[in-house]
């Protein structure tokens, strides 16, 4: 079975709205750690919406970098500095959710109010995301 490019930037989307789900219930149970992960897979998955919608899949980075994914798709140089920096500080929480050593760092700064913060943060920049 074909599927279109349109089945496929609708696949990122509700992917991307699944891992936020599951990033506001992380936060419901505390589980700081994947509210950090969670969040992140958000956004690099209504990124590679974003990019199936316009670009080649073919061409679709196999990367977890945000800043490179949104300046692949043209969209880093869009935002303002604080949602640039958002995508910076919300990077590396793909890999310390992943790794023990990253992980106890990642246990240490993921309190309950920057989790919070997050998943605000998750949610507006999803939401320009899908406006722009």
């Amino acid at each position: 079975m074909v599927v279109d490019d349109y089945d496929k930037t609708a696949y990122w989307i509700e992917m991307s709205e699944y891992d936020f789900a599951t990033a506001k219930w992380m936060y419901r149970v505390r589980r700081y750690l994947y509210v950090g992960f969670m969040c992140h897979q958000s956004i690099e998955k209504m990124l590679k919406a974003k990019f199936v919608a316009f670009l080649p899949p073919e061409q679709l980075p196999y990367t977890h970098k945000l800043v490179e994914i949104a300046t692949k798709v043209g969209v880093f140089e869009k935002m303002d500095e604080s949602q640039k920096t958002f995508l910076r500080e919300l990077t590396p929480l793909n890999i310390e959710a992943r790794y023990p050593k990253a992980k106890d760092q990642a246990f240490a700064i993921l309190t309950r109010a920057y989790t919070k913060s997050l998943l605000l943060k998750t949610a507006e920049m999803m939401k320009w995301l899908k406006e722009n």
